[in-house]
């Protein structure tokens, strides 16, 4: 039986902890190109602005604390032992189920870079809309309601959907910038952002849709710092009404949305 749980998506295993870590160090150390070439990541984002440009440093104020979730994530990957009993057999497969997600994720943020870096943003963009649709599919199609009391599933939460909002902004701001590179808004644009963050904020829990109000700030403090005043304030109202839609619907839920309680020990998978 823990042979036939231990494959997900046909990747063993024995596969998942080798995939996941160099999923990691690859998108790591394209990070650090970034960061270090001429030009660099930052000097691309200045040079091509849109109605969706966030402000690159509370950008990269998520990544820190999303790339430690990621390094305990794995280390609970690698130390889950594929043991002959249920419960380790359950945690296995909770982890085991995202890896493919994860890892593609990894690996197309890394290309990514490179093209983001060459300022070529069609292609880049490409590799954002993999990713980001690919964690959106996952978060919101695929993963099991969390399990209170269980580390592998609150990790795989917390992982994904963090995974999941920072990409969401990665749609809009590369989105923009490659195909409507110096434009600013129009009423279009403004009521399809309110539309598109107020839908996804009905639907989630407390976690991804703190992730969508940090979104609407970024680009809220984004766009008043190049000079869009009236836009970023309307930014910073959509970020308060988020906040409040995400707060009234899982307030007014029996149970939060995207969690699970575990019923006298015995839970289902």
């Amino acid at each position: 039986m823990v042979q036939n749980t231990a494959k997900i998506m046909g990747m063993s295993h024995s596969s998942a902890r080798w995939v996941a870590p160099i999923s990691f160090i690859t998108n790591f150390t394209a990070q650090l190109y970034g960061i270090l070439s001429s030009p660099n990541m930052k000097d691309v984002h200045d040079a091509n602005l849109s109605f969706w440009s966030p402000q690159p440093f509370l950008i990269a104020a998520f990544f820190f604390p999303q790339q430690m979730l990621q390094l305990a994530w794995i280390y609970r990957l690698l130390r889950t032992n594929l043991a002959n009993n249920e419960e380790q057999e359950k945690d296995s497969q909770l982890l085991l189920d995202y890896v493919p997600y994860y890892s593609l994720g990894n690996f197309c943020i890394a290309i990514w870079m490179i093209f983001w870096n060459q300022s070529d943003l069609k292609m880049a963009n490409v590799f954002v809309l993999i990713n980001s649709f690919t964690q959106l599919y996952y978060i919101f199609g695929r993963l099991l309601p969390m399990k209170k009391g269980s580390t592998s599933s609150l990790l795989t939460h917390l992982v994904s959907k963090t995974f999941a909002g920072i990409g969401f902004v990665d749609i809009l701001h590369n989105s923009s910038v490659a195909y409507f590179d110096h434009q600013g808004p129009n009423t279009t644009v403004k009521i399809l952002t309110a539309v598109v963050f107020g839908a996804l904020a009905t639907k989630s829990d407390w976690i991804f849709g703190g992730c969508l109000v940090y979104d609407l700030i970024a680009l809220a403090v984004g766009q008043r710092g190049i000079g869009e005043q009236e836009w970023g304030n309307l930014l910073a109202f959509y970020a308060a009404g988020t906040a409040f839609i995400v707060v009234l619907a899982n307030s007014m839920s029996q149970k939060s949305l995207g969690y699970q309680k575990i019923n006298s020990g015995v839970s289902s998978i």
